[in-house]
């Protein structure tokens, strides 16, 4: 079983995964690990008929009266065969050598298939399927936030090997974790920070501000903006933040709904015309669950190509250096014209 170990100074929890051992001479360097791939050749698990070789499906979205872990789903959502964490269980909290905190690896951890086409990216799929996927998203997300033991949930997607994906099939995942990781309690506190200053969410107050000047905008619609954010870490990060003030995205009104798919699909399309289909992450970052900490916490999408490496600068001081300055990269993105 995975457990879950705290960092004395950081306070950040780590998982130590044993269910995905590797050896040294797994961890290859890029080069090698990309003739690695080239020349392997192997049966797509996520593709239809090949449902037996993935965990039992969770929910599927087929036509009505189909078999369970068949073909003829849209999308199709099972347990993560290696497991980050694990449903079964309790937490089991206690401490090692009296100043050592860890737990049981407690959780969940799914993955969410996005479609039955091996070749088609995220982008190119039909506002029809992406909508059905963000309908698969929240189905998820609400069941999970039923189990108490669950503090945060977490959904994201990794595009292209470089940025983590070890399937190519396109697909996203769901995380499950039984504390508030670290990074959220940073959120929490500088929006705190911001609400004590200012008096006003500091989301809200971006989507107030950044429209004056457009000049870090890449899409704005009625419900939504999407935004190069003024001090971005990584060239070409990208935020989708909603206009109205909602803690959880599950909270999406049906025109808003239909809108995210709207403008996810439009930036998804001009960031891989723009630099030629990118490896990226993207996350939607909701508050706590089951915690009681909510208070001023606006969700939004956060999209992060992976075009640099962080090295050691970045690593010792936390400190980014971004090449590319969110002017440059918003008006980059505007200049390129997509049919959604």
């Amino acid at each position: 079983m995975s457990e879950l170990r705290k960092d004395l100074i950081t306070r950040e929890w780590v998982i130590m995964s044993p269910e995905r051992a590797r050896r040294p001479s797994d961890f290859q360097h890029e080069r090698a690990a990309q003739a690695a791939v080239a020349k392997k050749t192997s049966i797509c698990p996520f593709c239809p008929g090949n449902e037996s070789m993935t965990p039992s499906e969770i929910i599927a979205y087929r036509k009505k009266g189909g078999k369970a872990n068949s073909s003829g789903w849209w999308v199709r959502v099972m347990p993560n065969r290696f497991p980050a964490l694990m449903v079964e269980g309790g937490l089991n909290r206690r401490e090692c050598a009296a100043i050592y905190d860890r737990m049981d690896g407690i959780g969940a951890h799914e993955v969410i298939v996005e479609t039955p086409d091996h070749g088609t990216p995220l982008s190119r799929l039909p506002e029809s399927q992406m909508k059905e996927i963000l309908w698969a998203y929240r189905e998820r997300y609400t069941d999970l936030c039923k189990d108490s033991r669950f503090k945060y949930i977490l959904i994201f997607k990794n595009h292209g090997k470089v940025a983590g994906a070890s399937i190519e099939h396109s697909h996203s995942q769901l995380i499950a974790t039984p504390m508030i990781p670290q990074q959220v309690w940073i959120k929490i506190k500088g929006i705190e920070q911001y609400y004590e200053y200012r008096n006003n969410c500091v989301y809200c107050d971006i989507v107030r501000v950044e429209p004056d000047s457009k000049e870090r905008i890449v899409v704005e619609g009625e419900s939504f903006i999407a935004i190069e954010p003024y001090a971005s870490r990584h060239p070409f990060e990208t935020w989708i933040i909603p206009k109205r003030h909602s803690h959880s995205f599950v909270d999406m009104r049906d025109n808003e709904i239909d809108e995210l798919t709207t403008v996810l699909k439009m930036v998804l399309l001009k960031l891989e015309l723009c630099i030629n289909d990118p490896p990226y992450n993207f996350t939607i970052i909701n508050a706590p669950i089951n915690s009681g900490v909510i208070g001023q916490f606006h969700w939004h999408l956060e999209i992060t190509p992976r075009l640099t490496i962080a090295a050691g600068f970045e690593l010792g001081t936390g400190i980014y250096i971004n090449p590319v300055p969110p002017e440059e990269s918003a008006k980059y993105l505007r200049d390129i014209k997509t049919i959604v």
